[in-house]
C-alpha cells in the first residue's frame, strides 16, 4: 500500500514538473504578435519584443509576457462585447429584411414569367438603347396595355402595338439593397458618405453599412458623426498575418482580403441580406447610382451568365466615352469592381475558397469567373479619389484620376434593359462589331480618309499586337487571365477622336488565352 502511494506521488510530481517545463518552453519559443506600421510581414517588431539587437540576446521577462498575454485576451473579449452590442442594436434591420424577403421572392418569380417579344426595330447594345416607350413604337389603338416590372417597365398611360405575351403583371417591389462601405484609415470617407446619403432615395431600402478595419480612431469618429444614418461595424482581428518573407511588402493586400471576407459574411449571414453593393471609402457616386443598381437587379437575378453588376468603366476617361450616351450599358468579361453588386448565392459559392490576398485578381481567374460576365456602363457611376493606398497609386496618375463621373440622371427603371440578357446581346453585339468598317490604326490616327462617327474596327491577332494598338489608342493595355479591361468576347469598345472604335480579335473568336496575361 505504501509502495503504491509512493508511486502515485512520484508520478504526480513528474507530471507537475513536465507540465511546467512544457509551459516554459512554449512561452520561451512563442513568436510575438506583430505590430502595425513596422513594415509588414509575419513577425514585425520581433527584435524589440524579444530584446534582440546588436548581436546580443536580452533576458526574457516571463512574468511580463504572461501579463501581456492576459491583457491581450481582455482586449479581445472587450472587442467581442462591442460587436455583440452592435448586432443587438441592428435587430430591427433583420426583422425588416425578413418582412420583405417573401415579397422579393414573389417578385423575382413574376419577373421571370413576363415575356416581352422584341418589336420590329430592336435597339442594339452598342447604340443608343431606345426606350420602348419611344413615340415611334406608340400607336393609339385599342390593343391591350402591357405592364411589366421595374427595370423592364413600360409607360402604363400609353397603348402600344407589339407582339407580346403576358403571363403575369409584376408588382413594384421594395426589396432592400444594402450598401457596404469598406473602410480603414481614410478620414476622407466623409466625401464618400456625404454623396451616398445625398443621393440615397430611402434609408430603409438602402441601408449603409460601414465596415471598418485598421482600428483608426479618427476615421471611426468621422463615421460615428453620421449617427443612425449609417451602421458602423468593426473588423475585430487587427493582427498582422503570417506571410512568406517575400510577401511582407504585400501585408496590406492580405488584410484587405481578410476584411472583405469578414464584412461580406456580416452582410449575408449576420444581417441576412440577399444582395449587396460594395463600395470603398475612396469612391464618390453619381446621382443615379441607386437607380442604376435597382434597375439592374432583376437582370442579374434572371440571367445565370451574369455574376455581378459594376458601376465602373476601366476605360471611362472623358476622351474615350460618349457623353451623349449616359444610358448605354454593356456586358463585360472583365471583373471591374469599384462599386459592384453581388448576390448571396454567388457569395455562398465564393466564400469557401476566398483567397488570402489579391482578391480582385483572383475573381478574374477562369476558375472563379466560369465564363460569366458583368454589366458595366459607358460612363462610370463611381470615381476614385484615393491616390494613397496599398497599391501606392498604381494606375491612378495615368488613368484613374481622369475617369469621367456621370452627372446626368438616367431613369433606368423606366427603360427596357432586357437587351442585356445574353441571348439577345450576343447576337446584336457580334453583328455590330463585325459589320463595322475594318481600318488600320494609322487611318484612325490620321483620320483624313475616314468619314462619319463610325463604328470602325481595328483587328488584333496576338497579345503583342493588342498591347501596341491599345497603347496607341489610349486604352488600358493590361490583361488579367487573358481578358482585356472592359472586354467582351475579346472586344474593347471606346471612342477615339469622336469615333466609335472596336478593338477586336478576328471574327469567330471562341475563348481567351490565359497565357496572354
Amino acid at each position: 500500500m505504501v509502495r503504491k502511494k509512493g508511486s502515485l506521488i512520484l508520478c504526480g510530481a513528474f507530471l507537475f514538473v513536465a507540465w511546467n517545463a512544457l509551459l516554459l518552453l512554449y512561452l520561451w519559443g512563442r513568436p510575438p504578435i506583430g505590430r502595425l506600421g513596422d513594415g509588414g510581414g509575419a513577425e514585425p517588431g520581433w527584435k524589440e519584443e524579444w530584446g534582440v539587437g546588436k548581436g546580443k540576446v536580452g533576458r526574457v521577462n516571463l512574468a511580463g509576457e504572461v501579463i501581456r498575454l492576459a491583457e491581450e485576451v481582455e482586449i479581445q473579449l472587450e472587442t467581442q462585447k462591442k460587436l455583440l452590442k452592435q448586432i443587438e442594436s441592428h435587430r430591427a434591420l433583420w426583422a425588416r429584411q425578413k418582412d420583405v424577403e417573401k415579397r422579393q421572392t414573389d417578385y423575382i418569380k413574376e419577373v421571370k414569367e413576363v415575356v416581352v417579344q422584341e418589336p420590329t426595330k430592336t435597339p442594339g447594345p452598342l447604340k443608343n438603347d431606345v426606350d420602348v416607350r419611344d413615340q415611334t413604337d406608340v400607336k393609339h389603338t385599342k390593343k391591350p396595355v402591357l405592364t411589366v416590372a421595374p427595370g423592364l417597365k413600360l409607360d402604363e398611360s400609353r397603348e402600344i402595338t407589339m407582339n407580346t405575351k403576358v403571363t403575369a403583371s409584376a408588382p413594384s417591389p421594395e426589396f432592400v439593397i444594402p450598401i457596404l462601405v469598406i473602410a480603414c484609415d481614410r478620414v476622407t470617407i466623409k466625401r464618400s458618405l456625404d454623396r451616398l446619403i445625398q443621393y440615397r432615395p430611402s434609408p430603409d431600402l438602402y441601408p449603409i453599412i460601414v465596415s471598418q478595419d485598421c482600428g483608426h480612431a479618427e476615421t471611426a469618429r468621422v463615421i460615428g458623426s453620421y449617427g443612425d444614418q449609417v451602421t458602423h461595424i468593426s473588423q475585430p482581428d487587427l493582427s498582422d498575418i503570417r506571410v512568406k518573407p517575400e510577401h511582407r511588402k504585400f501585408q496590406g493586400y492580405y488584410k484587405i482580403a481578410r476584411h472583405y471576407r469578414w464584412a461580406l459574411n456580416q452582410v449575408f449571414n449576420t444581417f441576412s441580406q440577399s444582395t449587396v453593393v460594395i463600395v470603398e471609402d475612396d469612391l464618390e457616386v453619381a446621382p443615379d447610382f441607386f437607380e442604376y443598381f435597382r434597375a439592374l437587379y432583376p437582370i442579374l437575378r434572371s440571367d445565370p451568365t451574369l455574376w455581378c453588376v459594376s458601376a465602373w468603366n476601366d476605360n471611362g476617361r472623358d476622351a474615350l466615352v460618349d457623353p451623349s450616351k449616359a444610358e448605354l450599358l454593356y456586358r463585360t468579361d472583365f471583373f471591374p469592381g469599384l462599386g459592384w453588386m453581388l448576390l448571396k448565392e454567388m457569395w455562398d459559392e465564393l466564400e469557401p475558397k476566398w483567397p488570402s490576398a489579391f482578391w480582385d485578381d483572383w475573381m478574374r481567374q477562369p476558375e472563379q469567373r466560369k465564363g460569366r460576365s458583368c454589366i458595366r456602363p459607358e460612363i462610370s457611376r463611381t470615381i476614385t479619389f484615393g491616390r494613397k493606398g496599398v497599391s501606392l497609386g498604381q494606375f491612378f496618375d495615368q488613368y484613374l484620376r481622369y475617369i469621367k463621373l456621370n452627372t446626368e440622371f438616367v431613369p433606368f427603371k423606366k427603360r427596357d434593359l432586357s437587351y442585356l440578357l445574353k441571348e439577345k446581346y450576343d447576337e446584336m453585339f457580334v453583328k455590330e462589331v463585325y459589320s463595322a468598317t475594318l481600318v488600320k490604326i494609322e487611318d484612325l490616327q490620321q483620320g483624313g480618309s475616314l468619314r462619319g462617327p463610325g463604328p470602325y474596327r481595328v483587328q488584333y491577332s496576338s497579345r503583342d499586337s493588342f498591347k501596341v494598338f491599345a497603347r496607341n489608342l489610349g486604352v488600358m493595355d493590361d490583361l488579367k487571365s487573358g481578358v482585356p479591361r472592359t472586354g467582351y468576347r475579346g472586344v474593347v469598345s471606346f471612342l477615339h477622336r469622336g469615333r466609335r472604335v472596336f478593338l477586336a480579335p478576328p471574327e469567330g473568336w471562341t475563348q481567351y488565352d490565359i497565357s496572354w496575361s
